[in-house]
């Protein structure tokens, strides 16, 4: 189910309020959990009732895992002894040995038992097809089809079993733990929540209390990030998957306006995704962290990372770059740390070797920040830089090399990859910005085109070239202005903007018979 979409807006979402509320007003604390877990498994097998199983097998077989290191721990009892391990007390303990050892075995089955359902869902073609063109076998492919989600709710889960073998959190109620991995509106795309941001609100009865103030916030963001995702990111989608299409037949300018169309149509819809997740969230009385800081603004990789993705971030610098030594073993294992959690990144995107290679660009450029050779000048660095540029010029290398990079994430093949930075040293014209432009043959201005093409045909063209130009323009425009979040936190909510959202909600309703993805559902 879309949250862009008649059947979320209206039917599902709802029920799903009605339910909840009503029943924590009744006292019915659990049944309500329960009632909020089957909403959301009824969300995510709206789009195939086969993946049921498979994010069902997934909460039950970590869930069982949590179970097992609970009754591993508890049958340990401190025997004094003249060993290495020692419990709180400083006691060198036969338990605390068989704790360490439990807890080993489960950090281990844990990353197995999610790594190994990831891999399988969605690296095993990719493997095999290497393995069949590295060692020329004949490996059958199984072309499985890849479950929506499964790398944000096996990353959500893997992260609350790290922490459970190594001790930093207890095993929680399994009703909390289900409506923890299946609330819907992180469930698809995000944001990667952790137990401890999300479980300990769903044990608040507090939180389960409406709240007006958190509801009309909720609304507010959530309509913003609807817009994002109808009014923009799926306008500048026209353009993207044309230009992408025709990747070998475009000119120089041509190819720096659409891969600028992927960028904005990368950033408004993710960005607006997780905007109408963490709305959603608000009107649940549930906080969601915060996905996208405005990344756009950056005037440096390392800042864009600081800002893109947030809560990806996270997961990899506290169970990967973290547990790798960081940065405390020396600047070279740091910037191979960094390296190495960049390519994972990149994996973690898509099995591909073009999501692989755009990992690989991302971390070198990080690696060549973390070297602190070039500064923005007027900030404060941790590491003296020995050159400063002005931070306008930092943005424009930020966001240039972003956008170059996309030539990796957006192509279908390396080849194609290839071409696209072919095509911006031509110095041919073929007039293919125009074909690019008139795919904005949107419902907004049919009654100008009309009237152009009785008045003056051969001006329709430019017109379209004038919205593109316009769009454009209203991009940058959003991106160096408050963001949809900061406008619900901390824009007071006056009759004005209520108004205003209210006619962007009706906008939006009457553009969703075009009806289009999420980007991030393929990932």
């Amino acid at each position: 189910m879309l949250f862009n979409s008649y059947i979320f807006i209206f039917i599902f979402l709802p029920i799903a309020l009605i339910g909840w509320y009503g029943l924590n007003r009744l006292g019915r604390y659990k049944l309500a959990s329960l009632f909020l877990s089957a909403m959301s498994l009824w969300f995510y097998a709206y789009f195939n009732v086969r993946y049921l199983a498979i994010i069902l097998c997934s909460i039950g077989l970590n869930y069982l895992l949590s179970f097992v290191l609970a009754r591993l721990q508890t049958q340990c009892p401190p025997t004094v002894l003249n060993g290495d391990e020692s419990d709180s007390t400083g006691i060198r303990t036969v338990g605390g040995f068989r704790k360490k050892i439990a807890r080993r075995a489960g950090l281990l089955a844990g990353l197995v038992l999610n790594l190994g359902i990831l891999f399988y869902f969605k690296y095993y073609d990719f493997f095999i097809e290497n393995i069949n063109l590295s060692f020329h076998t004949d490996f059958n492919l199984k072309h499985i089809l890849l479950p929506l989600g499964i790398s944000f709710f096996t990353f959500q889960q893997m992260s609350f079993i790290i922490d459970r073998a190594l001790g930093r959190c207890g095993h929680y109620d399994f009703i909390n733990y289900l409506t923890f991995v299946t609330f819907f509106p992180q469930l698809i795309a995000g944001p990667i929540v952790l137990h401890s941001e999300i479980i300990p609100q769903f044990e608040d009865p507090e939180k389960r209390r409406f709240d007006s103030a958190s509801f009309a916030r909720g609304i507010y963001l959530f309509v913003l990030g609807l817009s994002k995702k109808v009014l923009l990111a799926d306008t500048f989608g026209l353009m993207a998957n044309f230009g992408f299409a025709q990747t070998f037949s475009l000119d120089a300018v041509s190819t720096v306006f659409v891969i600028l169309a992927y960028s904005f149509e990368l950033y408004f819809d993710f960005s607006g995704y997780s905007d109408m997740a963490i709305g959603l969230g608000r009107m649940f009385h549930v906080e969601l962290p915060l996905n996208f800081d405005s990344p756009y603004r950056s005037c440096s990789i390392k800042e864009f990372w600081q800002r893109w993705h947030i809560t990806l971030s996270r997961f990899f610098i506290t169970y990967v770059y973290i547990p790798l030594g960081g940065s405390r073993k020396g600047r070279a294992r740091m910037l191979i740390n960094t390296f190495i959690v960049f390519l994972l990144s990149g994996l973690w995107h898509g099995a591909a070797w073009t999501y692989v290679a755009w990992g690989a660009m991302q971390g070198l450029l990080v690696m060549f920040d973390s070297l602190g050779i070039v500064g923005i000048r007027g900030r404060k660095e941790k590491r003296p830089s020995r050159f400063h540029i002005p931070a306008p010029l930092g943005w424009v290398f930020t966001f240039t090399l972003f956008n170059l990079s996309l030539f990796f994430f957006r192509s279908s093949s390396m080849l194609a990859a290839g071409q696209l930075f072919k095509n911006l040293l031509s110095v041919n014209w073929n007039g293919k910005l125009f074909e690019i432009a008139a795919q904005l043959d949107i419902s907004e201005i049919y009654v100008l085109k009309q009237a152009l093409e009785l008045a003056a045909p051969t001006a329709v063209s430019y017109l379209y070239l004038f919205v593109m130009l316009a769009l454009f323009v209203l991009a940058f425009y959003l991106i160096f202005h408050k963001n949809a979040y900061e406008r619900a936190t901390h824009n007071e909510l006056t009759s004005g903007r209520c108004w205003g959202i209210c006619i962007l909600f009706i906008w939006c309703v009457i553009s969703l018979s075009q009806v289009s993805t999420f980007l991030y559902f393929n990932f």
